[in-house]
């Protein structure tokens, strides 16, 4: 059976013009998660993530919102405005490890609060028919919490459970606990997606093998710093294609005419592909070569050159070991 391919979401990173530019080039992505709607105490939804969810700027990528909250009422609100949009589904993100999150008891921070999500629940699910979805952490401080958590969460009719196998507080250093990931599929009744460190084929068969029970898998920075993967795990492939460089181009080139359309200045430009770089250049030999040429352009024109140069001279290879990956 055809491994299912879901993009976690990235702030900062997988907006809609990455995700139309990554369909049109390289595909292997079955189900992008939007980057989360937090409404930060308003009880309006930002522009910004508006213009992210808007039909027009998804045409024929399929898409779920995602919400960041601790109360049902900005649930409810949030729910009630994706689906005017025509979405079916919402995902809660109860993952989120940053601290200037989890202090607030959003996200990962909330894990611990496991009769506060029954109660959440319980009033969403009786006030809103929206679908929803869950993607979490084993916890933010221990791995407990998420033992708590998850019986609790069998009562609720939740599409599924995507679990980041790492606590809050390791945010994304350190190894995944496969063991205790292990001990939550025993406790779920749900169907459980495995979220974390999916950054080559080879890494990909090792957590199949483990877990052949599992066939929808998250992919987060793994697909920035490799667009190619999902592709390549999805026909099983192990070597690159012959048209890698033309493609990552093309792909590149659409990517920064979205970002030159919506920001403005050169130099905010440039920052913004340069946050992308620090990913991309791992997929290239020589890769500190490859970012140091990119955050030496000062402008657009000694930017276009740099990119030009490395994609003429270096060769892309991927993950070549675990610490080169993110």
């Amino acid at each position: 059976m055809e491994p299912i391919l879901i993009s976690s979401p990235l702030q900062g990173f997988t907006d809609f013009r990455f995700r139309n530019a990554f369909h049109k080039h390289f595909g292997g992505i079955d189900l992008f998660y939007a980057p989360y709607i937090r409404l930060n105490g308003e009880k309006d939804i930002k522009a910004s993530y508006k213009r992210d969810l808007l039909p027009e700027n998804n045409l024929d990528i399929p898409v779920q919102p995602q919400v960041m909250c601790k109360t049902a009422e900005d649930f409810i609100l949030v729910a009630d405005y994706v689906k005017a949009l025509g979405y079916t589904e919402l995902n809660w993100n109860l993952g989120c490890p940053y601290p200037m999150v989890t202090k607030k008891g959003m996200g990962a921070g909330l894990i611990k609060e496991s009769d506060k999500i029954v109660d959440i629940l319980t009033e969403f699910l009786d006030r809103s028919a929206i679908s929803i979805s869950i993607k979490m952490r084993l916890g933010d401080e221990n791995a407990d919490e998420a033992k708590v958590l998850l019986p609790k969460l069998n009562q609720f009719a939740i599409k599924n459970i995507a679990i980041h196998p790492r606590l809050g507080k390791q945010q994304y250093k350190g190894s995944v606990n496969l063991n205790t990931f292990e001990e939550c599929l025993a406790l779920s009744k749900h169907e459980i997606i495995y979220n974390g460190d999916i950054n080559s084929v080879q890494k990909f068969n090792e957590l199949k093998s483990r877990f052949p029970q599992i066939n929808t898998w998250m992919l987060g920075r793994g697909i920035i710093q490799d667009p190619f993967l999902p592709q390549m795990i999805k026909q099983g492939l192990t070597e690159y294609p012959l048209d890698t460089k033309q493609t990552f181009k093309g792909f590149h080139d659409e990517l920064l005419e979205g970002y030159t359309q919506a920001l403005s200045g050169e130099k905010h430009i440039i920052l913004k592909m340069y946050s992308f770089w620090e990913y991309f250049s791992l997929l290239f030999t020589n890769s500190h070569k490859c970012l140091k040429k990119v955050k030496k352009a000062q402008n657009m024109a000694k930017y276009e050159m740099a990119v030009m140069d490395i994609v003429r001279n270096e060769e892309i290879v991927g993950v070549r070991n675990e610490k080169d990956a993110f």
